[in-house]
């Protein structure tokens, strides 16, 4: 398609740190520790890096954060930030320079030290378009459960039961990652059981608060056979932006995230993909709670509206199933340092090409998904990213 950035740039080396409550290190060691394991995996030195593109929410302001702990001597750092899509907002800068032929190889790097912000718990948020009101991360999205219990005929038993299978499958994902920061498995009593966050969200419903950082290292398509691994080409990246319609207007229904379908199309128009479900084989998608990644099944076309139940119940979307879904343990079990999410999305696929992922390792994989959501719910920012081999 015209101005498709299809197959045109590559991702020939990746890292990522363990995510988690990383007491003993700040963003400087975040960076380096995965920017490090990146260009080993590339067999390059940081010499090779023409620009970098960095994200983070918290962890930074401007490129001197990166530049500094990463040695970088007058190398062109941009610092981009687009809240929980960030890591992806670095992607698409290094990716499109590439494309563009500005440079032929650029880092793309993501970090967020959220412990140190003092980010737990459920603050608050006050919309700043004149609206005001008072509410928090799992309330907003207990309401698209609610809503979307009510619209599609679920109980509150079944409601309940039905998301407690998205973070069963999570943890279990999550256990077999020793990168991930939560690694335990639970059952699905003890998530029916849990203390509520905001009903029906429970306890293991939610995402945790994570340090890390993550990195790839991009380079021009027919560049590939300069270096030692196995290319994982960029099929399509798209992003979505709202003009800040949802919950803002009565028309909006709670049960779906209007950009992240937009964005998905999008995508897929770009890929070439007729049949979202068939040919996709992996997918990592902003599960920041169980409903968030219920819904985003039916965004993105996995499951037919109102139908993901069906599909959590026969096993569709766990490790073994035919579209498996948060293979890594997804924001709920790896981890949701903001900056580094997006990138650590792509991380999972990379590995999984190359037949290094272990106990989770996929049969086959030839197109793999990553799906993430900025800013606020139901007014989001949505990028979808494809890569394939």
């Amino acid at each position: 398609m015209p101005g498709s950035i299809k197959d045109k740039v590559a991702i020939v080396g990746m890292g990522c740190t363990k995510f988690g409550e990383l007491w003993d290190k700040g963003p400087t060691d975040l960076i380096v520790d995965a920017v490090n394991e990146a260009l080993a995996d590339a067999a390059i030195e940081m010499k090779d890096v023409q620009a970098i593109w960095a994200g983070t929410l918290f962890s930074g302001a401007g490129g001197r954060t990166v530049s500094e702990a990463l040695r970088a001597q007058y190398v062109p750092v941009t610092r981009v930030e687009n809240a929980c899509a960030s890591g992806h907002e670095a992607v698409r800068g290094a990716a499109y320079a590439v494309a563009a032929g500005v440079y032929d190889l650029c880092l793309a790097v993501g970090f967020e030290k959220l412990k140190d912000e003092g980010m737990s718990g459920v603050p608050g948020m006050e919309n700043r378009t004149g609206t005001h009101y008072q509410s928090s991360m799992p309330g907003v999205f207990a309401i698209m459960a609610t809503r979307y219990f009510s619209r599609y005929g679920l109980s509150p038993e079944e409601g309940k039961a039905m998301l407690g299978k998205i973070s069963v499958k999570s943890h279990h994902n999550g256990s077999l990652n020793p990168k991930a920061h939560l690694r335990r498995e639970i059952t699905l009593e003890q998530v029916l059981n849990a203390p509520i966050i905001a009903w029906p969200l429970g306890l293991f419903d939610c995402c945790g608060v994570s340090d890390g950082g993550a990195a790839a290292i991009i380079v021009r398509a027919d560049m590939v056979k300069s270096f030692p691994n196995k290319p994982v080409y960029i099929k399509a990246l798209q992003i979505c932006a709202s003009p800040t319609s949802g919950r803002l207007t009565s028309e909006y229904d709670y049960t779906h995230v209007e950009e992240a379908y937009r964005a998905g199309m999008a995508a897929y128009a770009e890929a070439g993909i007729k049949n979202p479900r068939r040919e996709i084989n992996l997918a990592e998608v902003h599960d920041c709670f169980s409903i968030t990644e219920a819904v985003t099944m039916e965004d993105l076309q996995f499951s037919p509206r109102g139908r993901v139940k069906e599909d959590i119940e026969a096993g569709t979307f766990q490790l073994d199933g035919e579209l498996p879904v948060q293979p890594d343990g997804g924001l709920k079990c790896f981890g949701h340092p903001i900056g580094a999410s997006g990138i650590r999305m792509l991380y999972e696929p990379y590995l999984h090409f190359q037949g290094r992922a272990g106990p989770r390792q996929t049969k086959d994989p030839k197109l793999a998904l990553a799906h993430n959501m900025g800013h606020e719910p139901y007014a989001p920012t949505v990028s979808v990213c494809i890569v394939g081999l």
